[in-house]
């Protein structure tokens, strides 16, 4: 995926507001504010539920689903939650309405995953869930190497596969997993398939909607996704603006999408002209770079003499200084090692 595919992933205006932030989210484990405000990616799992630590033999199904795909600011979260296969449609669809992120609103979201860390909760009980959260500034660096790019889908399906691979190593019975697509439903199925052979996999488009497990991951990932938001967002909020009531994200840059007004004028009110933005982020994204090259300030690399290129590490040891022996002047050049003739193998 390139830059200009990344801001294809706007929403329709008539979905921001379910995007944005709830004004009092919930600030679920999940969130590392540290690494956050540092720009750095990370996991984290919950309690296994005593439910299935009492008795390894409980079966569980597994649902896997993201939050922040397409925004140019933020995180992108991935999430998994599990939870034994006699409660999850009874538990999660019937008795707590879960359902995809994005029809929920940002209060009942922010609930549910309130529910969810509650001990003695019938969700904290029965419910296991991790989260894999992806740095605006990581995301962006790997979609931007120089060489062997390591694009957005290749990096959703591998924060995928270590999440699901930690709660098999944890012991976790899973007999069942679903799974929201990336791309082409049947190939990454089978890819997965493969790497989880013991298992029954179904990897459908709009799984978050159909199967309740991931529903609730959807959950788990757009609620973490909108703290962290919130954190990085408050790091610009003024001395003035801290001592009145806080201003939220939603308020501020608003989802974070390219086609939310909010998020847009931010991007334009802040961008400085050397660094552009912080880690919160995505330079990868069109929607930054048109905007770095419209104000940015033009930096003009100079050009390395001719005399200096082709240069190899030990050119430099060639030379002997005044007074260095001849036998010295070997030893470094032969510091990687001599030469060996053909003849000896």
């Amino acid at each position: 995926m390139d830059m200009g595919e990344s801001d294809s992933q706007d929403i329709a205006s008539q979905d921001i507001a379910q995007e944005s932030p709830a004004q009092h989210v919930f600030i679920a484990p999940s969130l590392d504010q540290e690494a956050i405000l540092a720009g750095a990616s990370y996991t984290h799992h919950s309690a296994i539920p005593e439910i299935v630590t009492e008795n390894s033999s409980t079966e569980c199904v597994l649902g896997v689903d993201e939050a922040g795909r397409g925004p140019v600011l933020g995180p992108m979260v991935y999430a998994l939650l599990y939870v034994p296969l006699t409660q999850h449609r009874s538990l999660l669809a019937q008795t707590h309405r879960f359902d995809d992120s994005k029809v929920l609103t940002p209060t009942f979201r922010s609930s549910l995953m309130k529910t969810l860390c509650t001990p003695g909760t019938d969700l904290f009980q029965h419910c296991g869930w991790a989260t894999r959260v992806m740095s605006a500034r990581d995301i962006g660096s790997a979609m931007l190497r120089p060489a062997g790019t390591y694009n957005l889908n290749a990096q959703a399906m591998d924060a995928t596969i270590d999440l699901i691979k930690d709660v098999f190593a944890k012991g976790i019975n899973v007999r069942e997993i679903y799974i929201d697509t990336i791309g082409s439903p049947a190939v990454y199925q089978k890819k997965l398939e493969r790497i989880f052979p013991t298992t029954m996999i179904t990897v459908a488009k709009k799984a978050d909607s159909l199967y309740p497990c991931v529903s609730a991951a959807s959950v788990c990932a757009k609620v973490t996704r909108d703290a962290a938001l919130e954190v990085c967002y408050q790091t610009y909020a003024s001395v003035a603006d801290a001592q009145e009531e806080p201003q939220t994200a939603a308020e501020g840059w608003g989802s974070g999408y390219p086609s939310d007004a909010r998020c847009t004028t931010w991007l334009k009110e802040h961008v400085d002209p050397l660094f552009g933005w912080g880690s919160e982020c995505r330079f990868s994204w069109g929607t930054a770079k048109d905007l770095l090259e419209a104000k940015g300030t033009r930096v003009d690399w100079p050009v390395e003499d001719d005399d200096e290129q082709g240069m190899r590490v030990t050119d430099f040891f060639s030379a002997r200084p005044d007074g260095e022996t001849e036998k010295e002047t070997n030893e470094l050049t032969t510091w990687f090692g001599r030469p060996v003739a053909e003849e000896v193998f």
